[in-house]
């Protein structure tokens, strides 16, 4: 499978780490940078990762900031991106197996080493399950097509 990776400053160690462990879990790394711990904008390698997923270049995508959060909102930004933002790697799996998410977050200063490359290999190893998943992804892909008039719960 082919993964790519964008993160600002505060995720470069951690995408450094994590494309390693892509690597040795024998996918392919696409790094989108940053390439260096000097200060740049988050939203630039959420949209560069997210244009990688959405032409074909890359199969997931991971992007990494200091918390994830921001990073996480850009993506998800780019219609027909499903950023999960995870801190474990239950979430990751429930994350590909429930919502398809194509692309992972992850948070640089928050969540060490170890831990995000265990939530990158759950990322990695599941799949959509469909079933009755797949008509709560239609919604929320409906919402994002048409805007707030397309989710009929609570309305």
């Amino acid at each position: 499978m082919k993964v790519a990776f964008g993160a600002d400053h505060a995720g470069f160690e951690l995408k450094q780490h994590l494309i390693e462990t892509a690597n040795a879990l024998g996918h392919d790394a696409l790094d989108l940078g940053t390439n260096g711990p000097e200060s740049v904008d988050y939203p630039d390698f959420a949209v560069a990762a997210a244009r990688a997923v959405l032409d074909g270049r890359a199969d997931l995508g991971v992007v990494i900031c200091s918390n994830g959060v921001g990073i996480s909102i850009t993506a998800n930004k780019v219609p027909g991106i499903r950023c999960a933002l995870c801190h474990t790697s239950w979430g990751a799996a429930r994350a590909r197996q429930h919502t398809d998410a194509n692309m992972l977050a992850l948070g640089g200063l928050e969540v060490g080493r170890a831990i995000a490359a265990d939530i990158l290999a759950a990322f990695l190893s599941y799949s959509f399950e469909g079933g009755r998943h797949a008509q709560r992804v239609a919604k929320l892909m409906a919402v994002e097509r048409d805007g707030i008039a397309a989710g009929k719960a609570g309305a």
